[in-house]
C-alpha cells in the first residue's frame, strides 16, 4: 500500500485555525471567574450560571451545524461560523454590566459550537482514508495544545499587567487570524447530502448519530468533570491551596500530557486499536481526577495535571474515531457535531454543579463530584459502550 501523505497543506491550515479557535476561547477561560467576581461582584453559583450561557446556545447548534455542514459547502459553513465566532470576542471589551457580558458570553456559544464541527470536518475531508485515525489525533493535538498553552498565557498576563481587556483583545487577534487561514483552504467539490431525506421528511438522524448514543454519555460523563476543573482551577488555586503564580504550571504539564499521550497514541489509531486506546484513556484520566480530589496540595495538584493530561490525550482522538467509524462517510458532520454535543453538555452541567458545590460545600466537595461523573462515565464504557462499539462499527 502506497503511504499517503498526511501533513498536506489544507491539513497543516485546518490544524493551525484549530489552534486559534481554542487559543482564542481559552486564554480567557480560566480568567472569567476572577473577572466577575473583582469587576461585577458575581457570588460563585452566579458565576457558574452566567458562565454556563455559552453551553446553552452550543448544544442548541451543534446538531444543526453537523446538517449545514453535510448539506451545504463546508467551506462557506466554515467561513460564516468562524467570523461570527472571531467578531463576538469584541463584545468583551465593551460590556459594562453582569447582564451584558451574560448576553454576550451566550452569543458566543453558537459560533463556538458550530465552528468546531466544521473545522474538524473539513480537517477530516482533505485527510488521506489510510491515514484518517492517525490524522484525528494529530489534528487533536492543535485543539489540546489551544486548550493547555491560552491559559498559561492568559494567566501570565493577568499576573503581569491585571488588565483583563488586553487579554480580550488578544483573543480577538488570534481568532482573527484563524479566520484568515482558513479563508485560504481549496477544498475538492463533494456532493451534498439533499436537505429533505425520502418522502420529504428530515430524520432525526441527520441532525445527530443515533446509534452513537453509549459513546456520547460516555463523552459527556468525562466532560463533566473536566468542566469543573478547568473553570475553577485559578480561583480554587488562588482562594485554597495560595498558589498566585503556578497555575499556569497546571496547564503546561496537562499539556504535556496531552501531547505526549497523543503521539503515542496515534501509532495505536494507525493500527486499529481504537477501542484499546480508549480504554486506556478513561482508565488514566479517572485515576488523575481522583488525585486532584483526595490530595488538596501542591503534589495532587500538579500530579493531576499530568495524569489528566495523558489519559484525555489516549482517550479523546479515540472516541473522536469510534464516532466517525459508527457514521456513514455522509455523516461525518453529523458524527462530529454529536460528539462536541456531548462533550459540551456535560462541560456545562460541570460549570453550574461544580458552582453550587464550591458555593454551598466547598471546592473539595466540587471536585469529589467531578470525580464521580468520570467515573460512572469509566463503569458504563466497560459495562456496555466499548461492545456496543465494536458491534456497530462500519469500518
Amino acid at each position: 500500500m502506497v503511504n499517503e501523505r498526511l501533513w498536506n497543506a489544507n491539513y497543516l491550515k485546518a490544524c493551525i485555525a484549530n489552534f486559534m479557535l481554542y487559543f482564542s476561547f481559552m486564554v480567557v477561560t480560566p480568567l472569567f471567574p476572577l473577572y466577575l467576581s473583582d469587576v461585577f461582584g458575581a457570588t460563585k453559583d452566579e458565576t457558574g450560571l452566567v458562565l454556563s450561557g455559552y453551553t446553552l446556545t452550543a448544544l442548541l447548534i451543534r446538531p444543526f451545524s453537523g446538517f449545514f455542514v453535510d448539506s451545504f459547502p463546508r467551506k462557506v459553513v466554515l467561513l460564516v461560523c468562524y467570523g461570527l465566532f472571531f467578531m463576538l470576542f469584541g463584545g468583551y471589551l465593551i460590556a459594562g454590566s453582569l447582564l451584558s457580558f451574560c448576553i454576550i458570553r451566550t452569543l458566543h456559544g453558537a459560533p463556538m459550537g458550530a465552528t468546531t464541527v466544521a473545522n474538524s470536518t473539513v480537517a477530516i475531508d482533505v485527510l488521506p482514508s489510510s491515514r484518517r485515525a492517525e490524522g484525528i489525533a494529530y489534528y487533536g493535538l492543535s485543539n489540546n495544545l489551544g486548550t493547555a498553552i491560552a491559559p498559561t498565557v492568559g494567566i501570565l498576563i493577568y499576573q503581569w499587567t491585571a488588565n483583563y481587556n488586553l487579554i480580550f483583545t488578544l483573543s480577538l487577534i488570534t481568532a482573527g487570524i484563524g479566520f484568515l487561514i482558513n479563508s485560504t483552504l481549496k477544498l475538492k467539490p463533494r456532493e451534498l447530502l439533499p436537505i429533505k431525506g425520502v418522502g420529504g421528511v428530515v430524520s432525526l438522524d441527520r441532525f445527530l448519530l443515533l446509534k452513537g448514543w453509549p459513546e456520547a454519555l460516555c463523552i459527556a460523563l468525562y466532560s463533566f468533570s473536566y468542566g469543573v476543573v478547568s473553570t475553577y482551577i485559578a480561583i480554587y488555586a488562588k482562594e485554597e491551596l495560595g498558589i498566585t503564580t503556578g497555575t499556569g504550571l497546571f496547564f503546561t504539564l496537562l499539556c504535556i500530557g496531552l501531547m505526549s499521550s497523543r503521539l503515542v497514541g496515534a501509532r495505536g489509531l494507525r493500527q486499529g486499536r481504537v477501542a484499546e486506546n480508549a480504554s486506556h484513556g478513561v482508565i488514566i484520566s479517572v485515576l488523575g481526577y481522583l488525585l486532584f480530589a483526595a490530595l488538596h496540595n501542591v503534589w495532587g495538584f500538579y500530579g493531576a495535571a499530568l495524569i489528566v493530561g495523558l489519559g484525555n490525550g489516549h482517550m479523546f482522538p479515540a472516541f473522536q474515531t469510534m464516532f466517525i467509524n459508527l457514521a456513514s462517510s455522509s455523516q461525518r458532520g453529523t458524527a462530529n457535531s454529536t460528539l462536541y454535543t456531548a462533550w459540551e453538555t456535560g462541560f456545562g452541567l460541570g460549570i453550574i454543579v461544580g458552582g453550587i458545590a464550591a458555593e454551598y460545600f466547598s471546592y473539595g466537595t466540587a471536585f469529589w463530584v467531578a470525580w464521580l461523573g468520570n467515573a460512572a462515565g469509566v463503569l458504563f464504557f466497560f459495562a456496555y459502550a466499548r461492545r456496543h462499539f465494536l458491534r456497530n462499527k462500519l469500518r
